[in-house]
């Protein structure tokens, strides 16, 4: 499983490139014959080389490390609980349900993209139609989707932002230390926070929001927007916006507890997105 590749060329390569990943996070890995005449030989990692002491976790930290464990999914599987048993089990944990939304369905794709980030090496990927290859800065999850962020080699040499589940083909190519990463660069500044300031428009929108919501909307809103408060509760937020139809979305997720003022066009292009849900 994993090692369905399209020739055997790229399984070896594969094959390489994992075996030097494990060796690199300190897992030894031993070749030894595999039958008693000693013609086909394995890897195999020695269990007293490698196993951790009993880590002699309490209560408390097992539940922690329980309630982690299903917060996070990978291709909507949950996490085994063959480690957590291990760990000396999982008191008062509850049925094993997820807690958090699913992180992604291409575990391949985040591992050639992580592979990629660790060893400072080229990314190459299918995007948009078109062939990328990046030097990777980092991985970041933000509102169900994974993003790979990096210089696109291909283009301008920029900083750009790649979702992982639309890209393709996804590889970690050539050397290790290929790049640097420069030190005060931030991964988290790269992403913005909300999904309306990714876009390539420039529009200021006054949003009402009415008392009962009010809280919520202060929650998601950033610095940068501008909140004035009505005696009633109620609150009218000046919010900067990139994409239209991403704030569209956001604004309706309140129902009719908010009201776009202005500018009118966005309030005509809210009611349009209505009428054709309708």
């Amino acid at each position: 499983a994993g090692y369905d590749q399209s020739s055997t060329d790229a399984w070896h390569r594969m094959f390489e490139r994992d075996k030097d990943l494990l060796r690199s996070l300190g897992i030894p890995l031993d070749l030894m014959a595999t039958d008693v005449w000693e013609v086909e030989q394995g890897y195999v990692v020695n269990a007293d080389d490698y196993s951790l002491p009993d880590l002699d976790l309490d209560d408390d930290e097992r539940v922690a490390l329980s309630l982690a464990a299903q917060a996070v999914r990978l291709g909507a599987q949950s996490s085994a609980p063959d480690a957590l048993l291990k760990l000396g089990g999982a008191p008062i944990s509850g049925g094993g349900e997820p807690l958090a939304a699913d992180l992604g369905t291409d575990a391949q794709a985040l591992a050639e993209a992580f592979s990629a980030i660790t060893e400072h090496r080229v990314l190459q990927f299918s995007y948009s139609g078109r062939r990328r290859a990046i030097e990777p800065y980092g991985l970041v999850h933000r509102r169900g989707h994974w993003y790979v962020v990096g210089v696109d080699r291909t283009g301008e040499a920029v900083v750009k932002v790649f979702r992982v589940d639309r890209a393709t083909e996804m590889m970690a190519m050539g050397s290790p230390d290929a790049f640097a990463k420069p030190q005060e660069f931030s991964v988290d500044d790269a992403i913005p926070a909300a999904a309306w300031e990714a876009g390539s428009e420039d529009i200021e929108a006054e949003v009402e929001f009415d008392s009962v919501v009010a809280w919520w909307a202060r929650r998601q809103l950033r610095g940068g927007s501008r909140i004035r408060e009505r005696v009633d509760g109620s609150i009218v937020a000046e919010i900067s916006v990139a994409n239209p139809e991403a704030f569209i979305g956001w604004v309706l997720s309140f129902d009719d507890t908010a009201e776009i003022l202005a500018p009118e066009e966005l309030r005509w292009r809210l009611v349009q997105r209505v009428k054709a849900a309708g």
